[in-house]
């Protein structure tokens, strides 16, 4: 009978002991050898199953296991030792009597296990020994960052380039995770992590989807964005229907939100009228203001119009600079 070796390969994101029960049996039926000590040389050692390191010859070595014992079982590292995969493989390839090769994963990266990797580095760059521009950073100092890497994310939406959307996602992500790891920072009774914005984050979409999460009946789109809304009113104490509204944000899109949020509970506030203001900037504010309601009536976004209209007469401002 052919023996057999097994290159056990596992996502060094998950404890080292959470291995499928195919994984188990292998360890524990044949010798287990690997290029270095682990977290999962240990776990293995604890289940009952001998490891061997092996620094130099792991081929050689991995043969003369299977030959003596009918198979072999090899604990890939972290990074999958994909050089002593393709060395085994072209001896075996040279000599296909001297065992079977069979690549197994004991483990998979689950789905947003990069995330754990893009946290272990922002770790890295943010704490002693790590990059001192990011140490230096503050909330504060960062927040124009934040708005422009929100702003390039948009332009890729806006351009349709999904690959684009892909990189700018990155960027916001970046800031997201330099905040978090700042915070944990800050003293005592202040401090927070990046565990506390996703914990916070999932508590907040599952109470506020109970049609997805606690079998809330629902009919249609309305009804979720109206269940959404009663939730959010519940969970945050307001005094007015325009509490938590970001008035940071460009004129024109605050604009667009208050009428929004004015018009959602039917408060009909009409706009000042331009003929009755005193002054040049107040007319033209409340003719803008006009123009803006006048969209939200049409149904139309008055951010992504002006923005359209803007970036063709900046194409023609270009052409015109051309040479003739």
């Amino acid at each position: 009978m052919t023996a057999r070796i097994v290159l056990l390969v596992t996502s060094p994101r998950l404890p080292a002991s959470l291995l499928t029960s195919a994984a188990w049996d292998a360890v524990r039926s044949a010798p287990v050898l690997a290029g270095a000590e682990s977290e999962l040389t240990r776990a293995v050692r604890t289940a009952g199953a001998e490891v061997s390191v092996v620094t130099e010859g792991a081929t050689q070595a991995l043969l003369d296991a299977a030959a003596a014992h009918g198979g072999a079982v090899w604990l890939a590292g972290p990074a999958g030792d994909e050089t002593l995969a393709r060395e085994l493989g072209l001896r075996l390839a040279r000599e296909p009597g001297l065992a079977e090769l069979e690549l197994m994963y004991g483990s998979w990266d689950p789905p947003g296990a990069r995330l754990l990797d893009a946290v272990e580095v922002m770790d890295r760059l943010a704490s002693p020994g790590g990059d001192p521009w990011k140490r230096a950073q503050t909330h504060r100092s960062l927040a124009g960052f934040l708005l422009e890497e929100c702003y390039e994310a948009y332009d890729a939406i806006s351009a349709d380039d999904t690959d684009a959307l892909r990189e700018e996602l990155g960027d916001v992500l970046l800031q997201v995770l330099l905040h978090a790891r700042l915070a944990e920072d800050l003293p005592d009774g202040k401090s927070w992590t990046v565990d506390d914005v996703a914990g916070t984050l999932v508590d907040k979409m599952v109470r506020r989807n109970p049609h997805v999460f606690s079998g809330e009946p629902v009919g249609s789109i309305e009804e979720i964005e109206a269940n959404w809304e009663r939730i959010k009113r519940a969970e945050k104490t307001r005094e007015s229907v325009l509490d938590g509204i970001a008035l940071s944000q460009p004129a024109l899109a605050l604009a667009a939100k208050i009428l929004d949020r004015a018009g959602r509970v039917g408060l009909a506030v009409p706009p000042p009228l331009a003929e009755s203001q005193v002054d040049p900037e107040a007319r033209l504010g409340a003719s803008l203001l006009a123009t803006v309601a006048a969209a939200r009536q049409a149904g139309i976004d008055p951010e992504a119009a002006l923005r359209r209209a803007t970036l063709a007469y900046a194409e023609a401002v270009r052409a015109a600079e051309r040479p003739t």
